[in-house]
């Protein structure tokens, strides 16, 4: 398990049935390899452990900073599929969306009455998605996205959410409406805490940060053939002596990162192995290390895209968990509230 805080991985291997983590994506397109590093192992890791885990296929959030989802059922079932090829195991984790869970969306109502419109404003992180998203008005569910995120952690009473450090004040606002629901209404839940990713920030093809939107990654799915064509068109420079160096060589650095990752080494021995062969060189080793550690997982991808009904009933069956969940929680805040 990667995390930056000790003391809370101790914890965790020590009493591991004692914890529910909630983590998700967007279904906006493939996972990549930045998402393995950066989240996938880390599940799989807690599933192995004995964590709970539910994972949201955060459909309606796809409509954060569009107008509108393109293709949700098929992305939804694709992200799926990337889960199951990683390792998340469907009998001992709850996969579903947000769409089929009511329950959990009808708490964003009282959840919003706990938090002020300044509050939601002065997120950063929403001030920096809306900067960053290009559009020139901001839906009401882009400015309400950290509470709705808080009834993706509530409803199921996750302890912990793997974040990365700019996610923190979304999970700040989870806390929030969590404390105020209890000091206003009674001890329902939780105030999760952030589970902070050690995992390195993965670079594109381009030096960037690897990103499904800016078309710089390796989707965790590639055949071989085309991720050898990805890597060779990644950027480096005209320096033929090979130096990790991430300030001043970010594409060089990414890839020599890349290939550390998935042959268990450090960068900087991937570096000194090759020396002054230059870029080329560099590019064949991470292609050829890309391609032998993720054999196996592509193979088990590929098996499981056969079968699209077994994707469906997967989430089929984490649906119907998730509602149970939900439902039950739903009905304990009405209940704290008066209104049931």
């Amino acid at each position: 398990m990667t995390t930056t805080d000790s003391t809370t991985a101790d914890r965790i291997r020590r009493n591991p049935g004692h914890h529910r983590v909630l983590t998700g994506d967007r279904p906006t397109g493939p996972l990549h390899l930045g998402h393995y590093f950066g989240t996938l192992q880390n599940r799989v890791e807690l599933q192995r452990l004995g964590v709970e885990l539910f994972v949201v296929v955060a459909d309606y959030q796809v409509l954060t900073d569009r107008d509108r989802a393109d293709n949700p059922a098929e992305h939804a079932e694709n992200l799926v599929l990337d889960y199951l090829a990683a390792g998340i195991d469907p009998d001992r984790a709850t996969v579903f969306a947000h769409s089929a869970v009511p329950a959990l969306n009808q708490l964003l109502l009282p959840f919003l009455s706990l938090v002020s419109v300044a509050e939601l404003g002065r997120n950063p992180t929403v001030k920096d998605e809306i900067a960053h998203s290009g559009r020139s008005t901001v839906s009401g569910l882009m400015f309400t996205y950290p509470v709705h995120q808080a009834a993706d952690i509530l409803f199921c009473k996750a302890d912990l959410v793997p974040v990365g450090q700019d996610q923190i004040p979304h999970l700040e606002t989870t806390r929030t409406v969590a404390r105020r629901f209890n000091e206003r209404y009674g001890p329902v839940f939780p105030q999760p805490e952030a589970l902070l990713s050690a995992a390195p920030l993965l670079l594109g093809t381009d030096g960037g940060k690897m990103s499904k939107s800016r078309g710089n990654a390796v989707p965790l799915g590639a055949t071989e053939d085309d991720t050898a064509r990805l890597l060779r068109a990644a950027t480096t420079d005209a320096d033929r002596r090979i130096s990790h160096d991430p300030e001043h060589r970010p594409g060089v650095a990414g890839l020599l990162q890349l290939a550390a990752l998935c042959l268990d080494r450090t960068p900087e021995d991937v570096a000194e192995e090759i020396g002054d062969r230059g870029a080329a060189a560099l590019k064949r080793l991470v292609t050829e290390a890309v391609n032998e550690y993720f054999r196996p997982i592509r193979a088990r991808r590929a098996e499981l895209a056969a079968d699209r009904g077994f994707l469906r009933d997967v989430l089929r069956n984490g649906n119907e968990r998730a509602n149970k969940v939900a439902d039950t929680t739903l009905a304990e805040v009405r209940e704290a509230m008066g209104t049931a």
